[in-house]
């Protein structure tokens, strides 16, 4: 593997949200629309502000609003002219890889090219019963559905078939974009097998962990591990830093 420094001139700085549900002045909690609306009015300042990204997560329980990233994602769009427009994270293992091209395609033409799907398999685990998911096939669905998606990606005719979902045979997926493939990374929270799973599939890796970040020890010593995994593959490592 090789290890490719960053310049601090390249570093991004973004912001991220649940739709985490605050309190007014007098300690009334908002509602959750008025939740989403605040996210929307923060992105919008953070544009003109210049911040780099802003990434929105998933999350289906009653003290986070949003609930369909992608749609508030839309929203921001527009009325946002630079930022980037990312997910953090799109569930994949609990969608369909179908429909989250076809929104990701969309939000990319809404956007003008500012979308970005950060794909994980969920640290929260509320979505899988609400769609009828069995937790016990965890590995399995993400597995699946990220290879589907990866098909996907290339814009052409898809045939597949697996164990997760229905199979296809020459489908093909709208709408195209105007780049010929939605910008994708793969978010994991530090495991060796899934990092081996990213570089399988040639995405770029998000490595969210308090653990790693914590001191450069860590950071090394899990440099170390990827090292002994993937032999000399390229994979783009993406550090992110929450407080």
């Amino acid at each position: 593997m090789v290890i490719k420094m960053i310049h601090p001139e390249k570093i991004i700085f973004g912001l991220d949200s649940f739709g985490d549900i605050p309190r007014d002045s007098e300690g009334k909690l908002f509602t959750q629309a008025e939740a989403i609306r605040q996210v929307i009015k923060e992105a919008k300042m953070a544009d003109e502000l210049g911040i780099d990204v802003i990434a929105l997560g998933e999350h289906h329980r009653a003290d986070y609003a949003i609930s369909s990233p992608d749609t508030v994602l839309a929203a921001i769009a527009a009325i946002t002219k630079k930022i980037t427009l990312a997910t953090g994270v799109t569930v994949l293992s609990s969608d369909d890889p179908v429909r989250v091209y076809e929104r990701f395609a969309t939000l990319e033409a809404i956007s003008s090219g500012r979308a970005e799907a950060v794909l994980g398999r969920g640290s929260f685990t509320e979505s899988f019963p609400l769609f009828g998911y069995d937790l016990q096939d965890y590995d399995l669905l993400f597995e699946e559905k990220l290879n589907l998606y990866s098909k996907l990606l290339d814009e052409k005719p898809v045939t597949w078939e697996g164990s997760t979902r229905a199979p296809l045979k020459n489908a093909d997926v709208f709408p195209k974009t105007e780049k010929g493939k939605i910008a994708t990374r793969i978010a994991v929270g530090g495991s060796p097998e899934s990092v081996v799973r990213t570089a399988k599939y040639g995405f770029p890796l998000t490595l969210l962990s308090e653990v790693l970040l914590r001191d450069s020890k860590h950071i090394l010593s899990y440099i170390k591990r990827l090292q002994q995994s993937l032999d000399n593959k390229l994979i783009q490592l993406q550090f992110i830093r929450t407080e």
